[in-house]
């Protein structure tokens, strides 16, 4: 689990760069072609980066009690999360959007309460 939440960590800074320079693939549009597409991104993305980070991490530490790994991950990436939508505005390919975040914190919340409920206890 390890690999694949280092990988997936990898893979979504590459997006959010590739984003970031207005620099994504045109298959990835594909993607984003429909009412809230971005919003569906979101929560997807983030809510898979929590799954495998959080699911890592449980394994990985497996002293800490079950709440405090998830809520650890879950805080530090809400950090990360916001830091990265504000910053948008600063580039002139992106778009700051609240309901991005809220979509992102949604993906957040749900990643890490299914690597909780699928962790072994």
């Amino acid at each position: 689990m390890r690999i694949a939440a280092f990988l997936f960590t990898l893979f979504l800074i590459a997006v959010i760069v590739l984003a970031d320079r207005n620099a994504l693939p045109p298959f990835v549009h594909v993607f984003y072609d429909f009412p809230n597409g971005d919003k569906a991104g979101h929560f997807i993305l983030f809510g898979l980066l929590n799954f495998f980070l959080t699911s890592a991490f449980l394994r990985s530490i497996p002293n800490r009690t079950r709440d405090q790994v998830p809520l650890s991950v879950s805080l530090i990436l809400a950090l990360a999360v916001a830091v990265e939508e504000f910053s948008q505005q600063y580039f002139s390919a992106r778009t700051f959007d609240l309901f991005d975040l809220a979509a992102s914190y949604l993906g957040l919340l749900v990643g890490g309460w299914l690597a909780l409920k699928t962790s072994k206890k």
